[in-house]
């Protein structure tokens, strides 16, 4: 069985990774070579995914595999658990959690 991706999760985690490493949306526009911001903020939003081309180029830019950047759609933490198999999973689950509760907070 396969995953989805959680757009979303993905987008606040995106959000979180570009502003941890000290990126503005301005700088990610100019090393993306995008016309407009309009993109990354329709990212952040969980409106629409970053392509993969833009994707790698955030995973080089970040230091983090292009699968950190994602964030997989489960129903629940139990859900989420049986998802965790490798540290980086473990990674993002631990933020997952951390965003459910605040949202539930």
């Amino acid at each position: 069985m396969y995953e989805h991706i959680d757009m979303k999760k993905t987008g606040i985690l995106l959000k979180y990774r570009i502003e941890k490493a000290g990126y503005t949306v301005k700088d990610i526009q100019k090393i993306l070579q995008l016309s407009c911001p309009q993109p990354i903020y329709r990212w952040f939003k969980g409106m629409i995914l970053p392509s993969v081309d833009h994707l790698y180029v955030l995973s080089r830019l970040l230091k983090v595999h292009m699968e950190d950047l994602l964030v997989p759609q489960c129903e629940s933490i139990r859900e989420v658990e049986m998802c965790v198999c490798t540290s980086r999973y473990k990674r993002l689950f631990e933020y997952w959690k951390h965003l459910c509760i605040n949202k539930c907070a």
